[in-house]
């Protein structure tokens, strides 16, 4: 008798030999480097003897090939059927009592607003049966006409996460609501200076109840750490123009488009709201069949890269020298330090440009150093994007965070200057360059709380954890721009 197992192992084997080794793609090193414990787990692929055995007069026996198909679709269905799991059992249990708003199988839609890390969306939510599925966006919305980036589309199975915290906990043990509300306003009561760190915010309603924790407790102070820093940008706007701010961009006014670096359709600042209006300067019209112009200088190809008219590369270290370049051809003051003979006759391109759309054009800048960003807005004062490419009288409220700020708390903690932090939106021990420095400091505190909803790295430094709820469940507001107001409603 033939056992199928030992003929399975053969089979394995040799396609082990002549497809693993020609293949350019391995699941592991010890796949790529054909280890002998590779080769063993290939060969074992079904660890179990099947159910059933084939004598060796079957092979030897002459067949037709009808009767042949047969033998191996049997055995085939046979091995699939005794590798594979048991099924669990689904029941249907009908409604005692139906609620009215709920009909099986029948979607329901409502709207409220995405909110993370500063970034404000607003989104419709499609529920089935009691449970989000399906994330779009609001075409409703004059902030974004309906447009999401993957991060929506993708929040919705955050809310069934099983590492989502369920509980509150003290020192890692599960307590009630009530009794850690009393332990931490005891132990803020006599810590001393109180700290409230959190990523952006913009919703009103949080604004005002943090202005009232802070009124509570004298001598506290509100620090605003974002892991993606736009301090660049808003130093170089409080130098230039006096506010620390960030203005709107509007790509849908400006004919002609060059971007330093800056990933607007895909990561900077509001992809959502710039992706629709560069799209409409993109489309061409049958009465007036003309298009914006967009240049994209940077080190690394992006999405925004890649739909440029034309893309330039260069070095991360001459971002700056770009920057200047591209004034100086604009002024025709200054010469340039461009060596690279295709990048310096794309600045000059992209300069006459610009100069001859004036009003009209837009430069953006993706660097975190504020001196490149002034440089940037002595460009865009050169061509006149004040007033229309760059709205002055509605800011972009998604970024406030200051590095120095923020470094400052570190060394605080360090030096034992604070008695309390209480975290909101945000993991410094992951996301910061000096992580160490951090998670050092937040030692020294006496009283550490955290309110994100996963036990990730600086809640496991906190003795104080209360979990927040996702945006799907939960009622607020938010303000991404100054004007703009978008409401947050639970699905249930």
């Amino acid at each position: 008798m033939l056992n199928v197992k030992n003929v399975t192992i053969k089979i394995a084997t040799d396609f082990y030999e002549y497809y693993i080794m020609e293949k350019k793609y391995w699941q592991s090193f010890g796949e790529l480097n054909g280890s002998e414990a590779s080769k063993k787990a290939a060969a074992n692929e079904f660890r179990e003897d099947l159910p059933f055995e084939l004598s060796d007069k079957l092979f030897k026996a002459p067949t037709q090939r009808r009767d042949f198909l047969k033998y191996l679709g049997f055995s085939t269905t046979a091995a699939m059927v005794a590798a594979s799991c048991e099924m669990p059992v689904r029941k249907a249990i009908p409604f005692a009592n139906k609620p009215e708003d709920i009909v099986p199988g029948v979607a329901n839609y409502y709207a409220t607003t995405y909110v993370q890390d500063g970034e404000a969306i607003s989104v419709l939510a499609k529920v089935r049966d009691g449970r989000p599925i399906k994330i779009e966006g609001n075409t409703l919305s004059p902030f974004t006409s309906g447009g999401t980036s993957a991060k929506v589309q993708a929040s919705v199975l955050s809310l069934y996460d099983t590492a989502r915290l369920r509980f509150p906990t003290i020192d890692g043990k599960e307590v009630t609501l009530e009794h850690i509300d009393q332990s931490i306003g005891t132990a803020l009561a006599g810590a001393g200076q109180v700290v409230l760190l959190t990523s952006s915010i913009n919703s009103p309603s949080g604004l005002e109840v943090i202005n009232q924790f802070l009124t509570k407790y004298p001598g506290s102070r509100h620090v605003v750490y974002d892991a993606d820093s736009y301090t660049g940008l808003l130093l170089a706007n409080e130098a230039s123009y006096g506010r620390r701010s960030i203005p709107s961009y509007n790509f849908a006014k400006a004919k002609v488009i060059v971007s330093l670096g800056a990933d607007f359709l895909g990561t900077w600042l509001s992809p959502d709201e710039f992706a629709p209006q560069y799209v409409q300067g993109r489309k061409i019209d049958e009465k007036n069949p003309a298009m914006s112009k967009h240049y994209q200088f940077e080190s690394i190809l992006s999405l925004t890269g890649s739909n440029a008219d034309e893309r330039y590369m260069h070095k991360p270290s001459e971002t700056g020298a770009v920057a200047v370049a591209l004034l100086n051809a604009l002024t025709g003051q200054g010469a340039s330090n461009i060596s690279d003979a295709k990048l310096k006759a794309g600045i000059a391109k992209a300069a006459k440009d610009l100069s001859a759309h004036r009003g009209a054009a837009l430069v953006v800048c993706g660097s975190n150093d504020p001196n490149v960003q002034q440089v940037v807005n002595a460009i865009n004062n050169a061509i006149g994007a004040g007033g229309t490419t760059i709205d002055w009288s509605s800011t972009n409220k998604s970024k406030a965070g200051i590095d120095a700020d923020f470094a400052g708390l570190v060394n605080d903690m360090n030096a034992e200057r604070v008695g309390a932090v209480v975290i909101i939106s945000s993991n410094p021990v992951y996301t910061w360059s000096n992580s160490k420095a951090f998670a050092d400091g937040l030692k020294k505190v006496k009283v550490s709380v955290s309110l994100n909803p996963k036990n990730d790295e600086t809640t496991q430094l906190c003795k104080y954890v209360i979990p927040d709820h996702h945006y799907l469940e939960s009622w607020g507001d938010a303000e991404p721009k100054s004007g703009f107001v978008s409401l947050m409603q639970p699905f249930l």
